[in-house]
C-alpha cells in the first residue's frame, strides 16, 4: 500500500527500534490475560508479531497474528517463522465464532475508527469464557515529544496536522483515560473488566530514538508532505536538535494501561 497512513515502509524500523521494547508490555498483558500452555491466541494489529511471539513463548498451542499492513506482515513472517500471520482488519476477522481462548491488542485500541464494530468482531471470535486484552498509552507529552512537535510545527501547520492525525488515530486522547477504557470494554458486553497501570523505562541511542519517531503517524505524514529530499533535510535538523538538547543515550519513561475483560 503506497499510502502514508500505512506502516508498510516503516516496518523494518518498527521491528528494529520498537519491537524489542514493546515485547515487555505485551508479555505483561498476555500474562494478565491468562495466556498459558495449550491456549489459542489471536493478536489483533500484530504489527511485526510482537505479542504473537510472546504468546508462543508462554506456551500457547495456536497463535495467529493479523494486521492490515502487508509490510509489517512481511517483517513478522521473516522475524518470527512458525507463527501464522494474515492480512485482516479487526472489523472483519476471517475466523469462525468462538475460535480463540485469548485475543490480544498491543497498542491498537486507539487506532480503531469504529471501536464498537471492531470489538463486536473480536468478541465474536473469542470463546465463551475467553479473555480479551489491550494495552493503551496513558502518558502525556514529555521533553522528547515537545522537541519533536516543535520541529514538526516548523514544516507542517498545526491546523493541518492535528485533524489529519485525528483521522488516523481517532481515539488516542480518549484511551489515555482509564475510565474510558473500562467503559468501552463494559459497553461492549465484557465482564470482569480489569485494568492495571504500568510504567516502563526504555533506553535508546539518540539516533535510534529519532529513527523510532519516523514510524509513527506524525513522522509518516511529515514525510509525505515534504517529499524524500525535504524529509532527509528535516531529519538532519531533528538529529542536530536532539544532539543539542539531550544526552546520549536517552531514557524514555512511558505509562501504559493493561486492560482485560471476559466474554460471557
Amino acid at each position: 500500500m503506497d499510502d502514508w497512513r500505512s506502516y508498510d515502509r516503516t516496518a523494518e524500523t518498527y521491528e528494529r527500534v520498537h519491537a524489542p521494547r514493546f515485547a515487555e508490555p505485551a508479555r505483561d498483558l498476555a500474562t494478565l490475560a491468562g495466556v498459558a500452555a495449550g491456549s489459542s491466541v489471536l493478536d489483533v494489529g500484530t504489527g511485526t508479531g510482537v505479542a504473537a511471539k510472546v504468546a508462543q513463548e508462554l506456551g500457547a498451542q495456536t497463535v495467529v497474528g493479523v494486521d492490515p499492513s502487508e509490510g509489517m506482515l512481511d517483517v513478522a513472517r521473516s522475524a518470527r517463522p512458525g507463527i501464522e500471520f494474515l492480512a485482516a482488519e479487526a472489523i472483519d476477522l476471517p475466523f469462525p465464532d468462538g475460535r480463540f481462548d485469548v485475543v490480544l491488542g498491543n497498542f491498537v485500541l486507539a487506532h480503531f475508527a469504529k471501536v464498537e464494530t471492531a470489538l463486536f468482531d473480536i468478541i465474536r471470535v473469542t470463546k465463551p469464557g475467553g479473555v480479551i486484552g489491550f494495552t493503551t498509552w496513558t502518558d502525556g507529552r514529555d521533553a522528547f515529544t515537545d522537541a519533536w512537535l516543535e520541529l514538526v510545527s516548523t514544516v507542517v501547520p498545526d491546523d493541518l496536522l492535528a485533524p489529519t492525525l485525528d483521522k488516523v488515530i481517532p481515539n488516542h486522547e480518549r484511551y489515555t483515560r482509564r475510565a474510558a477504557v473500562e467503559e468501552t470494554l463494559l459497553d461492549a458486553g465484557l465482564r470482569h473488566v480489569r485494568t492495571e497501570p504500568a510504567q516502563y523505562e526504555w533506553r535508546y541511542d539518540r539516533d535510534e530514538f529519532v529513527d523510532g519517531l519516523t514510524v509513527w503517524a506524525t513522522g509518516r505524514f511529515v514525510r509525505e508532505m515534504l517529499g524524500e529530499d525535504g524529509w532527509a533535510s528535516f531529519l538532519e535538523r531533528v538529529r542536530a536538535t536532539f544532539a543539542e538538547r539531550f544526552p546520549d543515550p536517552l531514557h524514555d519513561r512511558r505509562d501504559v494501561l493493561l486492560a482485560t475483560g471476559t466474554k460471557e
